[in-house]
């Protein structure tokens, strides 16, 4: 029982950690020229999120999805779903903290926490 005990220590630990972590992230991404207003895409969006998550938590990238592309303007925001291999969901708000030319920037926060998978 100790050992059982004692492996799921750092497994909750981790957990705790990856919790911490993902709250007040940061990322920037750039987007395609030639557009009246700044827009980054659904699927670059989601790629970027995940890629900024897994090096956040140190764990394989994500599979996360993003409904709606994210305009270029300071304050909008929108929200993607984190999926884990076991079919829960994690909310992940995104949210534009400056645009910079072609480059948009925005914070990302997960929920605090996850629906379970459905059956």
């Amino acid at each position: 029982m100790t050992a059982t005990r004692s492996s799921a220590i750092p497994l909750l630990l981790s957990a705790v950690a990856a919790g911490v972590l993902l709250t007040g992230c940061s990322a920037s991404a750039s987007i395609e020229t030639g557009k009246s207003a700044p827009e980054l895409s659904a699927e670059k969006l989601a790629d970027t999120v995940a890629e900024k998550l897994a090096a956040t938590t140190g764990q394989p990238k994500p599979r996360v999805d993003c409904p709606d592309d994210l305009a270029g303007k300071v304050g909008n925001t929108t929200r993607c779903t984190l999926t884990a291999d076991d079919g829960s969901t994690l909310g992940v708000s995104v949210k534009v903290t400056s645009v910079e030319g072609d480059q948009i920037n925005f914070d990302i926060e997960a929920d605090d926490t996850a629906s379970p998978a459905t059956n």
